[in-house]
């Protein structure tokens, strides 16, 4: 065998096991006994000792040295090879392991806490995760220690390349909700019961719309939504409030945009560095077109209006133009899944200064709710009423995340980009969403972006497929156009 093919043959075996690893994770968060969370937590953390001897195999820097790529498949293939065995082996087994076991434990501890509203129950486990998360750091690190962990999230990315981006957005998004915010008549918030039965079965319209691929993934309740896998089995969950259905709509419409990205991808790509997203990023970039753009638009809210109708009978709305402004309300809630377009990105920069504190120890965890709830104030101008409306509300830090929440505006930035060259080249989009199906879209995102899988860096595949280089300009020209014909600013 040659060195590409002994050094692809031994990652396709690494990436089965990740999926294995993966598998068990959804497990954890889905359907598995209560009881059985410690026993969980060694069993990934024995996946995870044999996923990083894997990973660290000295031959992967011998082979990826001696092969010679003929394709610009196997160029990016060995490079991004050598990066994850460059990465890897900064990190002891002993440290992978061990947080591997930790943020298994911390994600159980976390949902009891969040349901208990008893953040005294976490805090001394987030406390061990921030402290191995900035040990993982400091192993990773060439300057930045939060940069070191972004990496995993958004390669290429560095927090003052993000912090001037929110620099940039947040006034025109404040300025634009202050606008919103004081007009006299403001869309109203349904206030019914939405049983879980009939929100599920409608969850699941909404995913066929989207093109989910049912024989290749699954439905399932999740404490907070979440998609899991790639290729052929991509698995999605939602959440049900029964008084807030748009909740379990829209975390299932966003989880599909994570899961149609990994069931598009080529599947030539399969158990290789380039079968999976590229980045987090560009993931969001999926979820939140899909969300928002197109499953927020006055087109899909009008027929979504009519299955609602049909759903639940008469729920208080008059008519598909006050549906839409239903949707698209905006309100400074607590919780970010829930956000409107506008308060999104300020959640997701709160988080960003909080997690960037932790990291680098200018906030400790003892101090993080009081940061949390001050800030939280200071952007939206309500004061927190409970822990899981705070610091709470997220899984991500629980399992060790961090690094990850940028993502979400960059996503919301790539989405923005992608939408405007969309609509300049495909037509008929808004007329096949009023009849229930995002099918020209969804096509094009599938042959422009989806189908590349990991092929190019992330702002490379954003600009590939838009054919200009991504900032955040498409964005608020999108959100400042739609808001301004929803309030008649």
């Amino acid at each position: 065998m040659s060195a590409y093919a002994e050094l692809t043959a031994h990652l396709r075996e690494t990436e089965a096991l990740s999926y294995v690893a993966e598998r068990l994770g959804w497990d954890q968060e889905t359907i598995m006994p209560r009881a059985a969370t410690e026993q969980r937590a060694e069993e990934i953390a024995a996946l995870e000792s044999v996923l990083h001897a894997r990973r660290t195999d000295p031959r992967i820097e011998d082979w990826v040295t001696r092969s010679e790529a003929t394709t610009e498949v196997e160029a990016r293939v060995l490079d991004l090879a050598g990066r994850s065995y460059n990465r890897a082996s900064r990190i002891p087994a002993r440290l992978a392991t061990e947080l591997a076991r930790l943020t298994s434990l911390s994600q159980g501890i976390w949902a009891e806490a969040r349901a208990a509203e008893d953040p005294a129950h976490f805090l001394p486990t987030l406390a061990q995760v921030v402290a191995l998360k900035r040990e993982e750091a400091a192993c990773l690190s060439e300057g930045d220690l939060y940069d070191a962990l972004m990496e995993d999230y958004e390669p290429g990315a560095t927090h003052r390349q993000i912090g001037a981006m929110f620099d940039r957005m947040r006034p025109r998004i404040v300025a634009l909700r202050e606008k919103v915010l004081g007009v006299a008549s403001q869309p109203k918030a349904m206030d019914q019961v939405f049983p879980e039965a009939a929100q599920l079965r409608m969850a699941r319209i909404c995913a066929t719309a989207f093109g989910y691929d049912w024989t290749a993934g699954r439905l399932d309740l999740a404490v907070h939504p979440f998609s899991s896998g790639s290729g052929r089995d991509v698995r999605i969950t939602t959440r049900v409030v029964e008084s807030e259905p748009f909740n379990c709509l829209y975390s299932t419409i966003h989880e599909v945009g994570h899961a149609c990205y990994e069931q598009g991808i080529d599947p030539a790509y399969a158990f290789t560095p380039l079968g999976r997203g590229v980045s987090m990023g560009v993931h969001e970039s999926q979820s939140r077109i899909y969300e928002n753009q197109l499953g927020r638009s006055a087109a899909f809210t009008g027929w979504l209006y009519q299955r609602m109708v049909e759903g639940f009978g008469d729920f208080g709305v008059a008519d598909a133009e006050s549906f839409h402004a239903c949707v698209n309300r905006v309100s400074p809630g607590y919780i970010r899944t829930e956000a409107d377009e506008l308060h999104y990105n300020l959640h997701i920069m709160m988080r960003f200064d909080l997690e960037r504190a932790l990291i680098t120890g200018k906030l400790e965890v003892a101090d993080l709710e009081e940061a949390w709830n001050t800030r939280f104030e200071a952007d939206f101008g309500v004061k927190v009423d409970r822990p899981s409306h705070g610091f709470l509300q997220d899984v991500h830090w629980s399992v060790g995340l961090f690094g990850y929440f940028p993502t979400y505006s960059l996503g919301n930035v790539y989405a923005g980009c992608l939408h405007k060259t969309m609509r300049s080249e495909v037509d008929g989009i808004d007329a096949a969403l009023a009849e229930g199906t995002a099918k020209p879209a969804t096509d094009w995102l599938r042959e422009k972006l989806q189908v590349h899988g990991g092929l190019r860096p992330p702002r490379e595949t954003i600009a590939h497929a838009c054919g200009f280089e991504p900032s955040e300009a498409p964005l608020l020209e999108y959100l400042e156009e739609k808001f301004s014909a929803i309030y008649g600013l």
